[in-house]
C-alpha cells in the first residue's frame, strides 16, 4: 500500500505543477509574440530559455540538498511545472515550419539560439542556485 500511496502523491504533485506551468507557458509565449511579432518563434524561445534557468536553479537546489528525482520538490517543480512550461515539441514544429516555409536560415538560427541559450541558461541557473 505504501508504494501506491507514494505513486498517488507523486502523480498529484506532478499534476499540480503542470496545472501552473501550462497556463504560464501560454501567457508568456503570447505576451512575447504580441510584443515582438510572430515571424520568428520568440515566444517559445523565451519560454524555453527561462525554463532552462529555472531548471538549473532547481538542479542546483536538488544537488545541494541531496534530493533525487523522486523527491516531492523535484516532482512538483521539475517534472510537473517545468515539464509543462517548457516545450520541445513546439520548438520542433516551429523549426520545421520555418524550414518548410523557405526560411532555412531562420530555422538554423532558431536551432542554434535555442541550444546555445538553453544550455547557457541551465548553467546560469545552476551557478546561481549553487551560491
Amino acid at each position: 500500500m505504501g508504494d501506491v500511496l507514494h505513486l498517488a502523491i507523486g502523480a498529484a504533485l506532478v499534476s499540480l505543477g503542470a496545472a501552473a506551468g501550462t497556463p504560464l507557458r501560454f501567457l508568456v509565449a503570447n505576451v512575447v509574440s504580441q510584443k515582438i511579432g510572430e515571424t520568428f518563434p520568440w515566444g517559445t524561445l523565451v519560454v524555453n530559455v527561462s525554463g532552462c534557468v529555472a531548471m538549473g536553479l532547481i538542479g542546483a537546489y536538488a544537488a545541494r540538498h541531496g534530493l533525487s528525482a523522486e523527491s516531492e520538490v523535484w516532482l512538483l517543480v521539475a517534472t510537473g511545472f517545468l515539464g509543462s512550461y517548457t516545450t520541445v515539441s513546439s520548438f520542433a514544429l516551429q523549426t520545421l515550419a520555418l524550414a518548410r516555409g523557405g526560411e532555412s536560415r531562420g530555422a538554423l538560427g532558431y536551432i542554434v539560439l535555442s541550444v546555445v541559450l538553453c544550455l547557457g541558461a541551465v548553467a546560469l541557473g545552476f551557478a546561481g542556485g549553487s551560491l
